[in-house]
């Protein structure tokens, strides 16, 4: 009996949830794209599919960390298939670099537009086609209006969205159902000389129905790491001058 209650509860908070614009494919019910312990935030633990994601970005340097972060995410939202385009009048991302992420580069269409207003266009024409997985868009300024187009294609698609905002002037309100703040660790250089695993300060700054937190990830045999503050190391360039 009490399991029938559960099942019975866990139904009616996935159905409050779909009416209120969150919705969970197959893959979401089983919460699992490699999140680690950012999935508990999550309603039910699940990441929202069909929706739209906010993440601000300021400085080259919070830009390309960010960039790699929603990678991470598209090689989980992508890993039963699909493919993904990445609309930007000003692109991050450089193709190769999807490959560490477990990502070819041939299943991320790019398209590389003049214009933000063309790239919000495009963004809200690609997100109605529910043959995609995600659509990634770099858009610098976008107001709510807009950004509810967005959502409602997205309700009907079930694809996800990821809105970009880098050096936005006006970090105004718009409908998504997270907001994201993405910042670049240091990594953790082995015994061999190279480039460690990236790493990142990840700050969900509002999920609906959710629990907003702060966590160090890293990327690492092909998902997310949850890693201990105490293991940050410093650059060594700030030691010397520590």
């Amino acid at each position: 009996m009490n399991n029938n209650r559960a099942d019975i509860i866990s139904r009616l908070k996935r159905e409050i949830l779909s009416l209120e614009g969150l919705k969970f494919s197959a893959m979401g019910l089983q919460g699992d794209i490699g999140l680690g312990p950012i999935q508990a935030a999550f309603p039910n633990a699940c990441f929202p599919v069909g929706a739209v994601h906010e993440f601000l970005s300021a400085g080259n340097e919070n830009s390309a960390a960010t960039a790699g972060f929603i990678a991470g995410l598209l090689s989980g939202l992508m890993r039963n298939g699909g493919a993904s385009l990445w609309i930007s009048s000003s692109r991050t991302l450089s193709p190769p670099a999807l490959k560490a992420f477990d990502i070819e580069p041939d299943k991320i269409i790019f398209i590389d537009l003049q214009k933000e207003k063309e790239a919000l266009w495009a963004m809200e024409e690609a997100l109605k086609c529910d043959g995609l997985a995600a659509v990634v868009g770099e858009i610098r300024e976008i107001n709510f209006i807009t950004s509810r187009r967005l959502q409602l294609a997205v309700e009907q698609s079930q694809v996800t969205g990821f809105i970009l905002r880098h050096d936005s002037l006006n970090q105004n309100t718009i409908a998504s159902v997270s907001r994201w703040n993405i910042t670049p660790l240091p990594s953790e250089l082995e015994d061999l000389p190279g480039v460690g695993f990236p790493r990142w300060k990840v700050e969900l700054l509002k999920i609906r129905n959710g629990k907003p937190g702060s966590w160090n990830m890293q990327w690492s045999a092909g998902r997310f790491e949850h890693i201990s503050p105490s293991v940050i190391s410093v650059p060594q360039e700030k030691r010397k001058t520590g």
